[in-house]
């Protein structure tokens, strides 16, 4: 196994299955909903790629799940540090957010909510403990494996635009409230939806590449960022209990299909937050994560084919963890909470033996004073790689997209590829803006979903923007 103490780049890249058996939850319907995976529309992965270069080694580890919490994270990361070496801040956990995938650790209610789970309810928390646990020693599995395939690369970056895969789904209603715009056929909405009145946010179009090949010119690993919600399977009513990596896996499945099975191609999904897939302007617009996908390979495979390609790379890391402010929780609020709870200590369920949304809307607030009650702030991890030219972004949760876009454009880095949902699990993280109107994402009811008071996002920002220029300072 090469240590990487030359200066030239090396990288080494592998893959474990961790696709669920049947029966297990899937995550992101919310509200309590358990909603058992009945078939499988294409697997689910970990992987892992490693690049090495004057004594230093970074891993970037990929997850085909909703969610991965700082437990999980934290074990994946020492697993990878007692087997390899690597230092634990060198590496960056990423879930890709399928909402057709098991998630890695509760992230529903907090850990400090009391519910029992030995009657069946572990679901409600948002992940059963037997499939994270498998899923967390592949992750580290696929780690070991891809350092000790580490070989002398050449390095590769480029970019392109694809602006019409994705949309926002903040839509501004005639009344100036806010709804998540999804098409019902133009039999129902024959003159497109008839309330949405404007779109809210830009989007970020760019499709980045990042690829390491052999002196032979046959691709070992393979990065590629784009920004969408991965939803496509999850919103058709056809694919609802399916399992599926969503666009994705169908860009990465795809893009391997090309190299006829060699490398490992691995995506980073950007931030997200307010951003589908579903097009909100035409009523028959079918949900198709493989269509999504082989559009995406299509500008990826051209972008490959243009790139100029460098034999050395300077390998950096910073971490930093910023206290950010909880949202106000209204006393009406408190008190309401207080009775619902009260009057069931016991999750109530409709007729059709789902949890009442009322009951676990209350059980989410009170999970955002539980986090109160244990810190006064929100502790929020900014990770940042440095590979060559390039900058490797990861921030937790799922902040609005306005925050990556200002990340880019003041980035000191030729390339900056930001990954949401990294590290563990933090919510939305949505602009002043959108607060002032509330929606899904800035909810009213205050929920562990929606627990970061305003000004959140300018504030990672601000903190992320100065970790780049500092790791970035001798370029």
């Amino acid at each position: 196994m090469s240590t990487g103490d030359s200066q030239q780049l090396q990288a080494g890249a592998a893959v474990r299955d961790i696709t669920p058996a049947a029966g297990v939850h899937l995550a992101g319907s919310g509200a309590g909903e358990y909603r058992p995976a009945q078939s499988v529309l294409d697997p689910l992965f970990a992987k892992a790629v490693v690049f090495a270069s004057g004594g230093r080694r970074i891993c970037l580890v990929t997850l085909d799940v909703t969610i991965v919490t700082g437990d999980y994270s934290a074990r994946i990361r020492r697993g990878i540090a007692a087997r390899t070496g690597i230092d634990p801040e060198a590496i960056l956990v990423h879930a890709l957010q399928t909402h057709s995938a098991p998630s890695l650790g509760h992230f529903m209610l907090d850990p400090d909510f009391p519910l029992d789970i030995s009657t069946g309810n572990e679901y409600i928390r948002g992940a059963e403990t037997a499939y994270c646990e498998r899923a967390a020693e592949a992750a580290v599995e696929a780690a070991v494996q891809a350092v000790a395939s580490l070989r002398p690369v050449r390095l590769g970056v480029g970019r392109g635009l694809v602006a019409d895969l994705a949309f926002n789904r903040r839509a501004v209603r005639r009344d100036g409230t806010v709804m998540m715009p999804k098409p019902e056929s133009r039999d129902r909405q024959p003159f497109g939806i008839p309330d949405l009145c404007y779109l809210e946010g830009p989007i970020d179009p760019e499709v980045g590449v990042l690829c390491a090949q052999d002196a032979q010119m046959r691709p070992v690993a393979c990065l590629l960022h784009h920004t969408c919600h991965p939803v496509n399977v999850f919103g058709h009513r056809e694919t609802y209990y399916a399992v599926s990596a969503d666009w994705p896996g169908a860009w990465a499945a795809e893009t391997q299909a090309s190299w006829g099975g060699q490398g490992v191609a691995a995506v980073l999904n950007g931030c997200c937050g307010n951003i589908n897939p579903w097009h909100p302007f035409d009523p028959d617009y079918t949900p198709d994560h493989r269509r999504m996908g082989r559009e995406l390979a299509a500008m990826s495979q051209r972008i490959l084919h243009s790139l100029r390609f460098t034999t050395e790379a300077e390998l950096d890391w910073r971490v930093e963890r910023i206290a950010l402010p909880y949202r106000e929780i209204p006393a009406a609020r408190r008190q309401e909470v207080a009775e619902i709870l009260a009057a069931n200590p016991v999750p109530p369920r409709a007729a059709n033996g789902e949890i009442e949304t009322r009951w676990f809307l209350a059980a989410s607030t009170r999970s955002v004073e539980l986090c109160q009650q244990r810190e006064p702030t929100f502790s929020y991890e900014i990770q940042v790689l440095r590979l060559g030219d390039v900058a490797l972004v990861g921030l937790p949760g799922e902040p609005f997209v306005e925050g990556q876009l200002e990340i880019k454009t003041r980035s000191p880095a030729a390339s900056t590829f930001v990954a949401h949902l990294t590290s563990h699990y933090v919510g939305y993280l949505p602009t002043r803006a959108a607060y002032a109107r509330g929606g899904h994402e800035a909810n009213a009811e205050v929920t562990y979903w929606a627990k970061l008071a305003p000004g959140s996002l300018e504030t990672v920002v601000e903190r992320t923007v100065a970790l780049l220029k500092d790791v970035f300072a001798s370029r």
